[in-house]
């Protein structure tokens, strides 16, 4: 694990021209997804990718899509505990939210509190800056050994009946800050 200097650290979104510096995660998708698929998503305006990087290589990046929560007819108690942070005259079916597609942190970096920045960022996009398009919350499909983390950053479970599987989803409220 390296120190890092939080100031040598840059955020900067991928362009189709960006080379990507070195980087490795403990998952060999995200770093494949890096290497090889992030500006194929970009080009077609499927997912915006942010890297954050020092002069020398990537240390940890995100990937942003937009996405939606949508009413579960049969989860009706999970999309009231939704609901109850919406004025009623505003409830409705389907939410807008932004996805978090992919988020990894490189190997050499892990454990110093970048994923937590990463949500921060996130989060920091969607509240202080002008936004585009209303966005009223984040998801995420987590992978299981993910969920802790998210957990930490506030994120609740969206259904139960993803329980059992590989990826659970997942929202942030961005109001509730």
């Amino acid at each position: 694990m390296k120190l890092i200097d939080s100031k040598s650290v840059k955020l900067t979104m991928l362009e189709e021209h960006t080379i990507i510096k070195p980087f490795e995660s403990t998952d060999k998708d995200l770093n494949d997804f890096l290497q090889n698929d992030a500006k194929k998503y970009l080009k077609s305006m499927l997912a915006v990718t942010y890297l954050y990087e020092t002069d020398d290589e990537t240390v940890a990046y995100f990937t942003l899509s937009n996405d939606n929560l949508t009413r579960n007819d049969e989860e009706k108690s999970q999309w009231n505990k939704i609901n109850r942070s919406i004025p009623n005259e505003k409830r409705r079916r389907t939410y807008p939210a932004v996805k978090i597609g992919r988020l990894a942190v490189s190997k050499n970096f892990s454990g110093l509190g970048i994923g937590s920045k990463m949500i921060g960022t996130v989060i920091t996009m969607y509240l202080e800056h002008q936004q585009r398009a209303g966005c009223r919350f984040a998801s995420v499909d987590a992978y299981k050994g993910a969920i802790p983390f998210y957990q930490r950053s506030d994120f609740k479970f969206l259904t139960e009946k993803d329980k059992d599987e590989d990826t659970r989803a997942m929202y942030f409220d961005l109001k509730a800050i």
